[in-house]
């Protein structure tokens, strides 16, 4: 074991249930996968992609729905022949397979009790076809993403589900989620041209190839044969075709799409229709070909106030008749919860518990369309029952019950109806389970509906949360109990049956709109389809999956309680992550999504942990893995608070347990470096330079070797990329006449600018710059010896954090003059540091003297202040962008594109671009975390040559030169050479 090594014991959970719980993974679990399924897996698959441990196991347990089941293996395969293999290994040992992806599902389809199969990490990317009128895109990749891509050739997919920050392509299909816009017109069953399909024999059939049927009749002639069979059946027998065709009249994605057997004409087309809301079931989509829709960027957006839920239900068919896109409704519990999102008005905590909302749209591709469908939407309102229940504090209403044009308004409205689970679910009592039900009625039925529901809801005891895509007649609601009472688990047994009975046996719904069927409604498949219909699901499972490998219990379970079995318990855990629901919106964002856990999968480790008797194996198990797993590769960078719709900062949490696993002797030893920081800076740049002068080979070769006998996490890495020093003296400027204080930061007096740049310093370019726009600026003599402390911040050494954080605060406040003059910093972490990350760190009196600095960071003082006064005089071809995560906090990713567009003819934001987890020197100590966290932009990256690769902070451009190979700069550079005046 290295030296210095910290005590797995430091973050056992403190206090933590008298009892443990009765979902806990039993003792026998904590070795993990058992043998021979390991050693089999293994070899066929390699140890990169087959997970064993106890760790791997518990976090891959949990997803966003209310169960739990503990695979006993996860693998990852990258082909279909790796997903056929596994397959194959599945029917020769009796073995059965899930597949999941972003695990943001919320019925248990996502969750299995043997084989677990990640469909995510290696099925990621889009290929545009026909100039963005149809894609082919991969399982893994998320709407978002997909989106991204095509939303420049002003396309978009049909399906729009709150998820698509985290949801992926597959899941969406192999649910048929649809969303808020979709329908039943725009969803994957009448958006996917064509799938690449692996059945569970093994089988591969691209739905789209010409002689597709006469390979699926060579490789599989008693499915084609039975698939039209079942057509003929259905066909023959009028009352059910009649049936199935009402059914889907109405959003439905319960239970198997058997109008693929009226849509088909042939065993592939069949298959193709069958396998879009058959929820892993029948295979593995490796491939999704969609139809896109044109992306009408005319918009028009109102957000309008109603005294009761079933008063806004009756607006609904007229906002339907006007033309409306999305008409989405959110109840006065969802309002009231929606305040802890960023951007929601606060006074919305006081409405009255009856008040509920209608979000409605209107999309047109030009103004003229858009300007008849506001004047039919204009007309609408004259006859609406309308509220005003709140005013803010400022006595300026906060509720305007009028239609807007504004894309921030429109914005603010849309993050607060997406938010609906998240912000609802985290506002719940602790230590309850939440249940998303989905269900949808006849649209003229909605209002009647939705009385029903809620004198349902007060029988039960429950005060649900309702939304939904009324327009569509498809609500949603909340329930949150303790999955740990029997009490509770009856009460909600009882309300479920009662809930199922009444949308059935009275509106003749859909019990599963947009959510598939999964754990929770397969009990319930029967009472709304009949015994004939569910017979012939049950024959379709048997005929395409004749050895029961896939997702058993999922969709079809003659089991009637089996939506009660695995129920989470949600134990009480650290105040940050409490309130999570293991939604998984943070998982995209997360450097280290892809290397070891996730922000959502560090919270249910800890959860684990808490469920555990303590020192039990388990526990031991988990805490041995959790500090490299959780703790060291997490990259602190808190964009998992940014994804997060109520917040969590999983980042925060990491500090915190890396602060807690600090011995006093490290915690002095870190005090002692903020007090005399003077010195260790000056001791870093020398460091810098003699190393510029040693072999990078050796420098390696050394580091790595140390890192053998210290803690990795103490002892950094020599990378290649890492720069020669920086320039010993500071640009000279004068106080007089300046516009604003500039700080370069410590990173940039210490580390010198790109490999083969012959032009000016950084802080040379800002001077020049500022000058040159005439808004000089001044340098203090003193700043040598100052840092906006996140060197300490982000290794969660707390007392030195506070030392720095006050020097330099009170020496900002100096040098502005009292906040006279703007602190200008040329790195954005360090911009994000001294403008809010210091703040709690801070003696009161110096939090005064903060609230009175203006700190901007160089590229909003550059592309605001400077630039609209410079004159371009030469640009670049092209330029590829790097948006730091600090950026995304501080929100000036626009003004770092509006550099790189007023200095490159070209600029390319690259469509997988996120934190790139170098995170200071967390890089240096974790190369892989880099490396992994990189990857995909990397390759996007280096797929062509640039003129400029740009950023603006330069730890971040290191990482950037060692996961491309590239020479990353800050975006202040190029401008300078583009605005220098004479031959540049």
């Amino acid at each position: 074991m290295p030296l210095l090594e910290p005590n797995p014991g430091a973050l056992r959970p403190d206090v933590r249930p008298q009892d443990a719980s009765s979902d806990r993974v039993t003792d026998a679990g904590a070795g993990g996968t058992p043998e021979p399924l390991r050693s089999d897996l293994l070899a066929l698959l390699g140890p990169e992609k087959v997970l064993t441990h106890i760790s791997d196991l518990v976090r891959y347990a949990s997803d966003a729905s209310p169960y739990r089941f503990l695979p006993r293996v996860v693998v990852l395969p990258g082909t279909t022949a790796e997903v056929a293999a596994v397959l194959a290994y599945a029917r020769e040992h009796g073995r059965q397979v899930v597949f999941r992806a972003a695990g943001t599902s919320l019925n248990g389809q996502a969750q299995g009790e043997d084989i677990l199969v990640d469909v995510r990490r290696h099925w990621v990317g889009v290929e545009v076809l026909d100039e963005g009128r149809r894609a082919r895109i991969a399982p893994g990749t998320t709407i978002l993403r997909a989106n991204t891509t095509l939303a420049r050739h002003g396309r978009v997919l049909g399906p729009d589900p709150a998820s698509a920050v985290a949801c992926t392509v597959g899941g969406v299909v192999a649910n048929n989620a649809s969303g808020m816009t979709a329908g039943t017109t725009r969803n994957s069953y009448r958006t996917v041209a064509s799938l690449t399909v692996v059945l569970p024999t093994g089988t591969v059939v691209d739905t789209a190839a010409p002689d597709a049927d006469e390979r699926l009749a060579a490789a599989e002639p008693e499915l084609c044969a039975g698939l039209l069979a079942l057509k003929r059946e259905i066909e023959d027998d009028v009352a059910l075709t009649a049936r199935i065709r009402a059914k889907y009249t109405l959003k439905n994605t319960n239970g198997y799409r058997l109008d693929a057997f009226l849509d088909g004409t042939t065993p592939v087309e069949i298959l193709r229709g069958l396998m879009v809301g058959s929820e892993g079931t029948f295979g593995f989509l490796a491939e999704i070909v969609f139809d896109t829709l044109p992306l009408d960027r005319e918009v028009l957006t109102g957000l309008f106030f109603f005294p009761s839920l079933p008063a806004a239900a009756a607006a609904v068919p007229l906002f339907n008749e006007a033309g409306a896109l999305a008409v989405e409704l959110m109840d006065g519990n969802t309002l009231r919860a929606s305040v802890q999102v960023e951007g929601v008005p606060a006074d919305w905590a006081h409405l009255p518990g009856t008040t509920t909302a209608l979000l409605v749209e209107f999309r047109a591709p030009d103004e003229e369309r858009l300007a008849a469908f506001e004047a039919a939407a204009e007309a609408v309102l004259p006859r609406l029952t309308l509220v005003a229940p709140v005013a803010s504090v400022a006595s300026v209403a906060s509720v305007t019950n009028t239609f807007t044009r504004d894309p921030g308004t429109i914005a603010a409205y849309w993050k607060a109806r997406k938010a609906f689970v998240t912000a609802v679910g985290g506002s719940r009592p602790s230590g309850t389970t939440l249940i998303t039900e989905d269900f949808a009625v006849p649209p003229d039925r909605l209002a009647e509906a939705c009385e029903a529901l809620l004198a349902l809801q007060t029988r039960h005891g429950f005060d649900a949360a309702v939304a939904g895509h009324a327009a569509h007649g498809n609500l949603h609601f909340l329930l949150a109990f303790d999955a740990g009472l029997p009490s509770d688990v009856a009460r909600y047994a009882a309300f479920m049956d009662a809930f199922c009975r009444m949308t059935v046996e009275r509106f003749d719904g859909s019990l599963k709109a947009e959510h598939a069927t999964g754990r929770n409604i397969a009990p319930f498949l029967e009472l709304e389809w009949g015994p004939r219909a569910t017979g012939l699901m049950w024959r379709t499972k048997q005929l395409i999956d004749p050895a029961g490998v896939l997702a058993p219990r999922i969709v079809l379970d003659r089991d009637p309680e089996a939506h009660l079995r695995g129920l989470k318990s949600i134990p009480t855990v650290e105040p940050v992550a409490d309130p999570c629901i293991e939604c998984g919106f943070c998982e995209p964002t997360c450097p280290s999504n892809d290397l070891t856990t996730t922000p959502r999968q560090r919270i249910v480790l800890r959860r684990e942990m808490m469920r555990q008797p303590s020192g039990s194996p388990v526990e031991a198990k988990l805490l041995e893995a959790y500090g490299h797993d959780a703790v060291d590769t997490c990259a602190g960078d808190s964009t998992c608070k940014l994804a997060c719709p109520v917040g969590i900062d999983t980042g925060a949490m990491m500090k915190a347990f890396r602060h807690q696993r600090h011995s006093a002797r490290e915690e002095r030893v870190a005090t002692l470096t903020a007090e005399h920081f003077r010195v260790v800076e000056a001791a870093a740049r020398l460091a810098v330079a003699a190393a510029a002068k040693i072999d990078d080979r050796l420098l390696s070769a050394l580091t790595r070797g140390l890192r053998q006998v210290v803690r990795p996490d103490l002892m950094p890495e020599w990378l290649p990329a890492v720069p020669g020093p920086a320039k010993h003296r500071l640009p000279g400027t004068s106080r007089l006449d300046a516009r604003a204080v500039y700080y370069p930061a410590c990173v940039n007096r210490i580390f010198g600018g790109p490999e083969g740049h012959t032009g000016p310093s950084l802080a040379e370019a800002v001077v020049a710059l500022s000058a040159r726009a005439g808004k000089p600026v001044w340098i203090p003599r003193d700043v040598r010896g100052t840092c906006c402390a996140t060197i300490w911040h982000s290794k969660g050494y707390e007392q030195a954090d506070a030392v720095m954080a006050n020097r330099i605060v009170e020496a900002a406040w100096g040098w502005t003059g009292g906040g006279q003059l703007p602190l200008v910093v040329d790195a954005s972490s360090c911009t994000l540091g001294i403008a809010h990350e210091v703040v709690p760190y801070l003696t009161p009196a110096n939090r005064e003297l903060h609230r009175e600095l203006t700190v901007v960071d160089s590229l909003v003082w550059a592309a605001e202040e400077l630039l609209p006064e410079l004159e371009i005089l030469r640009t670049a071809g092209s330029a590829v962008v790097h948006p730091t995560c600090s950026m995304e906090h501080l929100r000036d990713v626009p003004q770092l594109m509006a550099l790189a567009e007023a200095c490159a003819e070209e600029v390319l934001l690259p469509d997988s671009a996120r934190c790139c987890g170098f995170a200071g020197d967390r890089g240096l100590l974790h190369r892989e975390l880099t490396e992994s966290a990189t990857a995909r932009e990397a390759a996007e990256v280096t797929a062509r040559e640039w003129d400029a690769y740009l950023s603006a902070n330069r730890m971040c451009e290191i990482g950037m030169d060692h996961a491309t190979g590239r020479t990353y700069r800050s975006a202040l550079l190029e401008l300078e050479r583009a605005t220098r005046p004479g031959d540049g």
